[in-house]
């Protein structure tokens, strides 16, 4: 991992305090405890911002529902990634996510990287779609139906129906440089960049474990925890057998920004229910 030894560290800043919770955030391994609380908390967040803020702000104009989800994942992620910056010069004196980061030398070579973020969109793309209504949609049906928040359906599309062309279309424009790339980027530094590296313990398990919780942390989509599982699977376990993040980085916001254009496409072509 693209880290320091603490040794190095006491080197570097010979004169600083210690910040206990930053050591332990920066250490080489996460206890599992610890890291289930880290890969869950901002997910929890992320629902209280939409419920009490985001989502009572929006039903007050005229744009669906999506924008709610857009303000609180930005609201959370934001300034998650800002934490970031700062661990990485609390560890080497500038603000760099290779700081804190791992799986940030590039060890695979253009051309092989290339080949797989390619193989992994395809995937995701294909695989994600099919089962949409061979497994979202039975355990939506099964245990999920009582979850009432607006646009809530194992569709994924729910939060756009029922809305004008012209009021879909600003919605995506506004929000299509956030979800459709920025902040799906701040997930993949923040789950597999400072995460997945530090759980040296579990073995071949870290990327399953990463991969699980990263899937439960999407709360508002309960019913989508095994689909995630399977679509994201090739680039989570590529990036940490090769120890490359741009493998993950090209599969997840790659394959977002690559469905918000396709979705502005659609919607400028008269299509208003994705």
């Amino acid at each position: 991992m693209n880290t320091q030894t603490p040794a190095a560290k006491t080197a570097a800043h010979p004169h600083r305090r210690p910040i206990r919770f930053v050591e332990k955030l920066l250490a080489d391994k996460h206890s599992i405890p610890f890291s289930i609380a880290l890969h869950l908390v901002p997910g929890a967040l992320i629902v209280a911002v939409y419920a009490f803020v985001a989502a009572p702000l929006v039903r007050q104009t005229p744009f669906p529902p999506f924008l709610s989800w857009a303000i609180a994942l930005a609201v959370v992620l934001f300034p998650m990634h800002f934490g970031m910056l700062w661990l990485g010069k609390y560890r080497t004196g500038k603000y760099s996510l290779r700081g804190a980061l791992g799986y940030m030398d590039r060890p695979v070579s253009r051309g092989k990287v290339t080949g797989m973020i390619i193989f992994c969109l395809v995937w995701m793309f294909v695989v994600s779609l099919a089962l949409i209504p061979y497994v979202d949609t039975p355990i939506y049906n099964a245990l999920f139906t009582w979850v009432q928040y607006e646009g809530a359906d194992p569709s994924g599309v729910g939060y756009l129906d029922g809305y004008s062309q012209r009021m879909l279309l600003i919605t995506l424009l506004i929000c299509g440089p956030f979800t459709g790339f920025t902040l799906p980027l701040i997930e993949e530094y923040y789950f597999r960049g400072l995460l997945l590296p530090r759980l040296p313990q579990l073995g071949n398990w870290a990327p399953i474990f990463n991969m699980f919780l990263f899937s439960v942390y999407h709360f508002w989509a309960p019913w989508t925890v095994v689909s995630k599982m399977i679509f994201l699977f090739p680039g989570i376990w590529l990036a940490y057998k090769k120890q490359d993040i741009r493998i993950s980085i090209g599969m997840h916001p790659g394959a977002a920004a690559l469905s918000t254009v396709l979705g502005v496409i659609a919607i400028s072509l008269g299509y208003t229910s994705l």
